[in-house]
């Protein structure tokens, strides 16, 4: 079997479907500076000193013969292009990439066929853009050690990003952060592993009426995520970890206008962790609107590399022009409000009323008490 997957990807996660059926950051100046000095004569040159009485004549004297060269001045290591939370992505992005699947099987509860396996390598059979960004190196609140926050609406997702100097990724960014420079169609390569991205656990039916409430003990009952960096074997070639599988992810749309995808700004990405799903990098989908939150779904934020200034609207939201204060309208909380919430955070003070949905939504605490981390 013979798979292109490219920027739109045509894979749709069946487990997505049913959800919504349920649920509706001095030069140095008076010329160039003199040479360095000559580099000491190698040991084996260097005489023995001898006592004085015994030295031969043609000995140089001793402080001559022990006498080192001053070091030379190291210069400033460079600016890094991100910030130490961040990784850069750089090179050349394809389009549209073609993997040949060697072997697959069939998930009959979600009636799709999964690849276990693709050949060896993959072809790039679109266009190729220079691309040079930075990226989370966790989803947020990306921290190590640290549950990717889920149930945010994707306004809410890009408030939170804007209010650290981030916006949302694009389709294309994660692709590339994901797949690396060989465009693999897994991280690690080109062997499906859920021992490696955490996967395969088994649908346990969710009741919508909870999770639409927010009810923290069904999401506790429901989480089999784990947390931020303790898959060691779930990073790309970029360095940026737990991008397939684990909590599925939401980023921004690139599809263009009046095109057959392109219905929301809000596109998912990753798939989450249950069996027989689309946990590659390049699969997508586009059914969910912006409003849509699920209590496997997370984010992680990018960045304009190099210090650039970074424009905390989407794509869509550029070409529409919107302005920064309708995104906030739509989350329900400005960028001020969020970046207070993460100084009380940061002090261990951001509680909330019991049935505070917006506080708790910005606070990232709605998940219950409950919850245990998968065994992976």
């Amino acid at each position: 079997m013979r798979i292109v997957t490219s920027l739109p990807s045509i894979v749709a996660a069946v487990v997505f479907f049913a959800a919504c059926g349920a649920a509706t950051p001095e030069p140095v100046t008076g010329g160039p500076p003199p040479p360095p000095p000559p580099p000491p004569p190698p040991a084996a040159a260097v005489p023995t000193a001898a006592p004085a009485d015994t030295a031969p004549a043609d000995a140089p004297p001793a402080a001559s013969v022990m006498a080192t060269p001053a070091p030379v001045p190291v210069p400033d290591a460079e600016p890094s292009a991100c910030p130490p939370d961040m990784k850069l992505v750089e090179g050349e992005y394809c389009t549209e990439v073609e993997h040949k699947c060697k072997k697959q099987w069939f998930d009959k509860s979600n009636k799709k066929e999964v690849c276990e396996e693709f050949e060896p390598w993959s072809k790039c059979v679109g266009k190729k853009v220079k691309k040079r960004y930075c990226v989370d190196t966790y989803e947020w609140p990306n921290q190590k050690g640290v549950r990717p926050e889920v149930m945010n609406r994707f306004h809410q997702a890009q408030i939170k990003c804007a209010s650290v100097g981030k916006r949302m990724c694009t389709e294309s960014e994660w692709n590339f952060a994901c797949e690396g420079p060989e465009m693999k169609p897994f991280p690690h390569g080109y062997v499906r592993d859920a021992a490696k991205c955490n996967g395969d656990h088994l649908w346990d039916g969710p009741n919508m009426k909870k999770v639409a409430a927010r009810d923290p003990g069904e999401l506790a009952r429901l989480w089999k995520g784990v947390p931020s960096g303790s898959q060691p074997s779930c990073i790309s070639d970029f360095g940026v970890a737990d991008m397939p599988a684990n909590t599925d992810e939401v980023v921004a749309s690139e599809q263009p206008k009046g095109s057959r995808r392109a219905h929301f700004d809000s596109v998912h990405t990753g798939g989450p962790w249950y069996k027989g799903v689309r946990n590659q990098c390049r699969p997508k989908v586009y059914t969910h609107d912006e409003d849509f939150y699920y209590y496997f779904l997370s984010f992680r934020c990018c960045a304009e590399a190099d210090g650039k200034p970074t424009d905390p609207r989407t794509p869509w939201q550029v070409r529409d022009k919107w302005t920064i204060e309708k995104v906030e309208k739509r989350a329900g909380f400005t960028i001020a409000e969020m970046q207070k919430k993460l100084e009380l955070k940061k002090q261990g003070q951001c509680t909330c009323a019991e049935k505070d949905i917006l506080c708790k939504t910005m606070c990232g605490t709605l998940l219950g008490p409950g919850a245990v981390d998968a065994k992976h």
